[in-house]
């Protein structure tokens, strides 16, 4: 209820007209009230020029980050890939009962997707050409770029605005970037006494007995806002092009000194490595920011890759870690 008054009183200062954002009440089918408006041409991270007659109803996504967008921008999804993970990661915006699932990420079921008539097939990651050409003829399929590690923060915009113009949600787009920018700017003023503050993000997995940890580099979406909120990323080294996910081992850590060590993990998806497989390693208690007791775990549910309403949710939980 938060963000729909937030939504509504951006769109009344900024002087927009279009409806705010809506959710189908549980049970209900997931489709959304239809957009107005006539074609609309965009171009996706294929650099593919496609024209839909009309802004899309009837939406599969095959990525949580594109599912995220859709749901936050009011159109909840006929179909989406991977549900039961979704549904334990992205807590911002939740899946109607009636979303139907469509088979795993990266290798979705044609026949489930091409069952539910979509008008658009949203896809983050590279799907094999085949599996594409055959979408392809039952519905257009745009690509959103998964991140860009040279501007991390500037790329989920980017998505976000992609996805609002395929769905006719420019409006309700801007405002909810509006309002993510709100809270950095909020989140920075309440810690403003830590501005320039060295801190590491993580996650990690543990496999077969081994323990590996992914710091979120510069360019992660995760460090780009928390250096929009005035703190400063230890990672030494560059990440992956598209995420900023590097690797590392427990001894790796040593690297980074004294610094807020922030982490992610998921109950549902593996548990506590850090307080669990690690608790009692000699080389993780020996760490500064461990004996310091500068460790924060955020709260599960929170999808690192995601899009504005997501990511507030970060920026509340890093405030209540390391706010005075």
């Amino acid at each position: 209820m938060r963000r729909l008054v937030l939504l509504a009183t951006l769109l009344a200062l900024i002087g927009l007209t279009a409806c705010g954002t809506t959710e189908p009440a549980a049970g209900s089918a997931p489709t959304a009230a239809a957009p107005a408006g006539g074609p609309i041409t965009l171009t996706d991270s294929r650099g593919k020029q496609i024209t839909l007659p009309k802004p899309a109803i009837r939406v599969v996504g095959l990525e949580w980050n594109v599912i995220e967008h859709a749901v936050s921008l009011g159109v909840m999804p006929v179909g989406a890939a991977d549900i039961k993970g979704y549904t334990a990661w992205v807590k911002a915006e939740p899946l109607d009962p009636s979303v139907k699932d469509v088979g795993v990420r990266g290798e979705p079921s044609i026949d489930s997707i091409a069952a539910l008539r979509p008008d658009l097939v949203l896809a983050t990651d590279s799907l094999p050409d085949a599996a594409v050409t055959q979408m392809e003829k039952f519905a257009p399929v745009v690509f959103v770029p998964g991140g860009d590690a040279k501007d991390p923060v500037g790329q989920m915009r980017k998505n976000l605005t992609l996805v609002g113009k395929a769905l006719g949600k420019d409006a309700e787009a801007s405002a909810l970037l509006a309002a993510f920018d709100a809270k950095v700017a909020d989140g920075k003023a309440k810690l403003a006494a830590r501005a320039g503050q060295k801190f590491l993000f993580a996650d990690a997995y543990a496999e077969g007995g081994q323990v590996s940890i992914r710091p979120y580099t510069k360019g992660s979406l995760v460090s780009g806002v928390t250096e929009q909120l005035g703190l400063a990323n230890a990672w030494p080294d560059q990440g992956d092009p598209a995420y900023g996910l590097a690797q590392t081992d427990v001894e790796g850590l040593t690297r980074v000194g004294d610094v807020q060590f922030l982490y992610i993990v998921n109950d549902a998806d593996g548990g506590d490595v850090f307080a669990n497989q690690l608790g009692s390693n000699a080389v993780w208690t020996s760490l500064p920011f461990v004996k310091a007791g500068n460790v924060h775990r955020i709260p599960d549910g929170m999808w690192m890759f995601g899009g504005p309403t997501s990511l507030e949710r970060y920026v509340d939980a890093v405030v209540a870690a390391l706010g005075s």
